[in-house]
């Protein structure tokens, strides 16, 4: 195992803010104190978040963490799992599969920890899952969608299987939003030609892969492909083959940091048609980098929105009042959620063995068992699992630029 040394620590503030430790790790368990569940001992209990925390897509990722810290605040509040005090630690993969591989040796190392909610992005879970696997550790993504992580890499064919039977995710697949997409494109906007660009990475690609492929079977023409690279800035070259292909819709499957410049230096040259991408867009960062340029763009989203759920009313209070970082519109309702079914798994996991805590490494095992058992409705929506730990709620939003701001124009499904 390969351990970072101790970079920074700094005091817990008033707000909740978690303290920095080893190991690119932050954790806002202040107050440790042993024992069992047994003559009012508390067990502290560990959850860790694992998203991009700077850098890219880190505005999400800080969604991540604290919609999983105001539930684990919740549960500490309401006593929801008698003699256990839950606590988080936060690692940042950076957006970087080997940054991800590195936290999860990390995760399943520390005996304190029980379960992880995250990462952010498809690409990063592909290189943590068979860690977390063998430490038969539950991992919740509240935001993966590449099919494949669920129904194996032979999943297109009809051959479904699935890898790893402690992963789950609250976020539904690429297969169903890449068509929502499409059929929303395509009928209802009235886009007849598309030029679709990808950041070669596993969710852009895979999620632009899917449109197309269900955009040319509605009868749309894809007149023209092209990939760009994470991090890149200059898009001149690609927004001229935009532009000349006469496209009416630019379809890109990857995240808002690139995306949010490619729409503005696409007005920029005249080509004023929309780019309508998938979540990994929905952060109000891609309206403030794009500014005026990114009016009437497009996006599809996990779920029903968030702010428009009776249930998510006080979650939406709560992170505003605690001046908390990060976008938790886009999933900091399913990052609760996830962080909740462990935490209701947990509680039965104890229920069934005469109300003590069991080991750490048999508690992990028994906990895959009982998310799988999950059952309950969720700030976000339903929250269950199928045979492939796939969430049974299909729900996914189209959102508009509309004034500056996100606004909601369809919440469906794809079934076609």
């Amino acid at each position: 195992m390969r351990h970072r040394s101790l970079l920074i620590l700094t005091s817990v503030l008033t707000t909740g803010a978690l303290t920095l430790t080893a190991c690119g790790s932050r954790s806002d368990d202040g107050k440790k104190s042993g024992g069992d569940n047994n003559g009012g001992s508390t067990t502290n209990v560990v959850i860790a978040v694992d998203a991009p925390l700077t850098g890219q897509n880190s505005a999400t990722g800080l969604g991540i963490q604290y919609g999983v810290k105001l539930a684990l605040d919740d549960a500490n509040k309401n006593n929801t799992v008698p003699g256990v005090r839950f606590s988080l630690k936060a690692f940042d993969d950076k957006a970087l599969p080997a940054t991800g591989q590195q936290n999860a040796t990390a995760i399943t190392g520390d005996n304190s920890i029980y379960a992880v909610v995250g990462p952010l992005n498809s690409g990063v879970a592909r290189s943590m899952q068979q860690v977390f696997n063998q430490a038969k550790m539950v991992e919740i993504s509240p935001s993966n969608t590449a099919v494949d992580l669920t129904q194996g890499k032979n999943w297109s064919t009809g051959t479904k299987a699935r890898p790893f039977n402690n992963y789950f995710r609250t976020a539904t697949t690429d297969a169903i939003q890449g068509g929502f997409a499409a059929e929303y494109a395509y009928k209802d906007a009235g886009k007849k030609k598309v030029y679709v660009v990808d950041d070669k990475q596993a969710y852009g690609a895979g999620l632009a892969g899917l449109f197309k492929q269900h955009f040319g079977q509605l009868g749309g023409k894809v007149v023209g492909t092209d990939h760009v690279n994470t991090g890149d800035k200059d898009f001149s070259t690609l927004v001229t083959k935009i532009k000349n292909s006469g496209a009416d819709l630019l379809y890109y499957g990857g995240q808002y940091d690139e995306s949010s410049l490619i729409t503005k230096q696409l007005k920029a040259v005249g080509a004023h048609i929309p780019l309508m991408g998938g979540d990994g867009i929905y952060s109000d960062d891609y309206i403030k980098v794009a500014g005026p340029a990114a009016e009437g763009d497009l996006v599809t989203s996990v779920g029903v929105p968030v702010d428009t759920l009776p249930t998510a009313k006080q979650f939406i209070a709560d992170y505003k009042a605690a001046k908390y970082p990060g976008d938790y519109g886009t999933y900091g309702g399913y990052s609760y959620d996830a962080a909740t079914a462990i935490i209701k798994g947990l509680k039965a996991v104890i229920d069934a063995n005469g109300g003590k805590l069991p080991a750490s490494a048999d508690a992990r095992a028994k906990l895959v068992d009982a998310v799988q058992k999950s059952d309950f409705d969720g700030i976000a929506g339903h929250v269950s699992f199928d045979q492939y730990g796939d969430t049974t709620n299909k729900q996914l939003t189209v959102y508009q630029v509309k004034s500056g701001k996100w606004t909601s124009v369809k919440t469906g499904t794809y079934t076609g």
